[in-house]
């Protein structure tokens, strides 16, 4: 054992920038690696789990460095490039390398002493490889579920009179007996099958047939015996060689429930209830890789030429395309390089389809990462990473979280759905982007990196126009497909002309009528939620709002209740006005909930299904809507912009646009933008087999130069109008641009101290900077809040600009007056 005295630098998953120095103990000298997970003291009483960054022999410099108190880890469970990458993202965006940290990890790798913790839904209270205080934590723990309580780490703490229960906590996470409450929290949990196997006693044939024999000879015992026959001539089981088999399948050859239990309890059979790997479940018989077609092929042809000479390449292809085909070409190609693969999504809601895809080409290679999976399958995929060039996973499939995974040996990232503001972490921080953080993991492994999308984001086409990005057009369907007809609904003309105070045009309603005539499937696309915006009074105009933000609240028919969408506040629908007292209250405008109601009203046979946030809350509601969907056992899909994303079904004819003008009238720079993005991307839904679909545009504005571009589908011109707009008005992709948000429960000291920070950025930046003002919702939560803008050239240093910006925040928290003030920074805002 070492006894050299040795310090380490550990960083905690808290909002600050430091590290923290602990001393080591001498019996860890030798075992403590950079990148494991030590329990360290924090404060008088509380204990953290932290990462070590460093290890040195420095003397800190002014206190005494505590002791660490426990190595939870053998072996790192980050690596240098992963903290490398969280530096980098704690740099950029402003935000405390502890934040990035927590964003970071999966909560399994966190302990703190606050942590709530629960038995684990699947554990079967069999304690018998448990340790003597295990069972007592086991103990405590059914005590306190049954009076409806939850024990934090420190609890259990002083209960065993443990200065540190993480370690033995770890065990028993690790052994899938306690479970985190946070990951109880997302509603689901492991999967178990059940499995089987013969008994040691009687894995040769004859001692199962000596076995079989000894039962009373009925036929029912016969048949058992004809069954577990033909399990091992079917090679279920290996004479001599014990092999686990689902017991599904035993079933499938004719062995019931109850039999099998029969055979368990005499001893002939063994039952143990295992977890499974959830994505090892979509896998089905690999199958060749299609040929690309002649555009396919020049455009996977010119991607690779890019590649030679840049390490980012813009794919632009129509809806309908076929970029997916591409990408699995691009992908093979690296994998028989031996190099990793990642594929980043924008939504949860786009892996299914993928997955199902990929898997049917690269089999169990491909891992998924998301935060529909729970804590221990997110952590079962980080540490399958860690393994490096033995890890079975040589492809994930993920959100903006799996940028932070443990990839060792990365050949190609693919970004799809490029310009989807959903990359983006709005709150907490870190407020990163996913796909600006793919674009630096891309070059920490030196890795190529390809952008895919039928609308590029503006950033995303200037750079390809700079020659900063390679640029590649994919510009004619796969297949016989042909692009859709568009054709705009004038509703002005429908509400004053046709006396239609409906919204639904007659033309709108003739057409969905004539696709399910024709056995065809309809999308309706409206992008809001709820069944009414507001409900309010014809007497006098007073609407219904949330107590807590300056927002009116939406109108939900399921649960017949007002929701707050910032909050989550809830309460009954108003009968009564609570400003003049009449009880003539109606609501206005509509949502994807109000849209299913009075289409059924149409058509009372049609079978309907919203996608929305409402109904794919649970797991896998999206996946089973889009199966259903996909069999045609739904006739009209009604959804927000989930259904707008990726998605591919045959038998889609008609796509009905309900309501333009919502999305055209935002109060954004980026309005024009994502309204083009997002008809062009729904509108690509329709017709993408032989037959050529149909788009219906609803819209007051039949004029507006946005829905024209779309109508002709003509997105240069719609890039090359829109960027004059934003270099006249010095936006973005010109400028950069930093928002700065404060929020404060008193309106008169936000006011005050808002000003004092705008005026220290005024002397710094001058007319680059505007406000601070009050946002379009300026009160969320019971916080009141003011925005500050800064807009920076692309070629001023944005290193500079940031640590200016830093310094005027530490000096405004100098000031005592200035602490009860939340400050946060958002750069590169979407």
């Amino acid at each position: 054992m070492s006894r050299i005295t040795l310090f380490a630098d550990i960083l905690l998953p808290l909002g600050v920038q430091n590290l923290f120095t602990y001393r080591v103990p001498f019996e860890l000298n030798d075992a403590l690696l950079i990148g494991t997970r030590v329990v360290v003291p924090f404060g008088k009483s509380k204990f953290q789990t932290g990462i070590v960054i460093n290890i040195h022999e420095n003397i800190p410099n002014g206190y005494e460095a505590k002791y660490i108190e426990h190595l939870l880890d053998e072996s790192p469970v980050i690596n240098q490039k992963q903290f490398k990458l969280w530096q980098w993202v704690s740099q950029y965006y402003l935000a405390p390398l502890g934040d990035v940290m927590n964003a970071a990890l999966p909560g399994n790798l966190k302990l703190a002493s606050e942590t709530k913790i629960q038995l684990h839904p699947n554990f079967n209270g069999n304690t018998a490889n448990l340790s003597d205080r295990g069972f007592q934590v086991v103990e405590a723990l059914e005590i306190a579920q049954s009076n409806n309580e939850d024990l934090s780490l420190k609890q259990l703490a002083e209960i065993f009179n443990l200065k540190n229960v993480m370690p033995l906590i770890k065990v028993l996470i690790d052994q899938q007996v306690v479970i985190t409450v946070e990951e109880l929290q997302e509603k689901h949990s492991i999967k178990h099958l059940k499995y089987v196997c013969i008994s040691d006693d009687y894995l040769s044939e004859e001692k199962l047939s000596e076995a079989l024999e000894s039962l009373n000879q009925k036929k029912k015992d016969l048949h058992l015996y004809e069954v577990l026959l033909q399990a091992i001539g079917a090679g279920l089981w290996i004479d001599g060689n014990t092999q686990w088999v689902l017991r599904k399948d035993l079933e499938k050859l004719g062995l019931s429930t109850s039999s099998i239990e029969t055979l368990a309890k005499r001893g002939i059979l063994t039952i143990e209830s295992r977890p499974v790997n959830r994505i090892a479940l979509f896998s089905k018989d690999i199958k060749p890789i299609s040929p690309l077609s002649p555009a396919q092929a020049v455009a996977h042809t010119e991607i690779v030429e890019a590649f030679e000479t840049l390490d980012t390449c813009l794919l632009e292809g129509i809806t309908g395309s076929g970029k997916t085909e591409i990408y699995v070409h691009l992908i093979n190609e690296v994998l028989s390089q031996g190099k990793q693969v990642f594929f980043m999504l924008p939504e949860i809601s786009l892996t299914s389809q993928l997955i199902q895809r990929l898997r049917s080409f690269f089999g169990d290679q491909v891992g998924v990462y998301h935060s529909k999976y729970n804590q221990n399958e997110r952590l079962e995929v980080w540490n399958e990473l860690l393994k490096e060039e033995f890890s079975r996973f040589k492809i994930i499939v993920g959100t903006r979280s799996s940028v932070f995974l443990p990839f060792s040996n990365l050949g190609l990232i693919i970004i799809d759905e490029e310009h989807e503001t959903s990359f983006k972490q709005q709150d907490p921080s870190p407020r990163y982007n996913g796909r600006s953080t793919a674009l630096v993991l891309a070059q920490q492994h030196k890795a190529k990196t390809l952008l895919g999308s039928a609308t590029p984001s503006f950033e995303s086409k200037f750079l390809a126009k700079e020659g900063k990005f390679g640029y590649v057009q994919l510009s004619e369907r796969f297949g016989n497909s042909i692009l859709p007809l568009i054709e705009l609904i004038d509703m002005k003309k429908e509400r004053e002309v046709n006396q239609n105070f409906s919204f639904f045009s007659k033309k709108m309603l003739f057409e969905i009528g004539l696709a399910i005539e024709n056995k065809k499937q309809v999308i309706l696309f409206q992008n809001r939620r709820g069944y009414t915006p507001q409900q309010n009074c014809e007497v006098c105009g007073w609407v219904a709002e949330c107590k807590n933000c300056d927002v009116k609240l939406t109108y939900h028919m399921q649960g017949n209740v007002l929701k707050c969408h910032y909050c989550g506040y809830v309460q009954s629908p108003i009968s009564t006005c609570n400003s003049c007292g009449s009880t003539r209250i109606k609501t206005q405008g509509f949502g994807t909930e109000k849209i299913e109601d009075e289409l059924q009203l149409h058509f009372p046979k049609l079978r309907i299904a919203r996608m929305d946030l409402d109904s794919t809350r649970t797991k896998n509601a999206f996946t089973n809507l889009i199966e259903q969907f996909e069999e045609q056992q739904i006739d009209v899909m009604i959804g927000t912009q989930m259904i707008t994303k990726g998605l591919d079904f045959e038998n889609v004819h008609l796509v009905g646009i309900v309501d333009a003008d919502q999305m055209l009238n935002a109060p954004d720079f980026r309005a024009h933008e994502r309204a083009f993005q997002l008809m062009t991307q729904v509108a690509g839904r329709a017709g993408r087999r032989e037959t050529q679909g149909k788009v219906f545009i609803q819209t007051g504005q039949v004029e507006n130069w946005v829905v024209n571009a779309i109508k002709q589908q003509n997105f240069e011109q719609f890039y090359a109008l829109e960027l004059e707009e934003r270099e006249r008005y010095f936006y973005p992709p010109y400028t950069k641009l930093i928002e700065i948000t404060l929020k404060h429960r008193e309106e008169n000291i936000l006011i005050e101290n808002s000003m004092a920070f705008g005026e220290a950025l005024f002397t710094h930046f001058g007319n680059r900077l505007n406000g601070p003002d009050r946002p379009a919702i300026g009160r969320i939560k019971n916080m009141h809040l003011r925005v500050i803008k800064i807009k920076i050239e692309r070629a001023i240093s944005q290193i500079k600009t940031k640590e200016i910006i830093q310094e005027c925040l530490n000096t405004f928290y100098q000031n005592a007056r200035h602490r009860s003030t939340i400050v946060s920074i958002n750069v590169d805002p979407v």
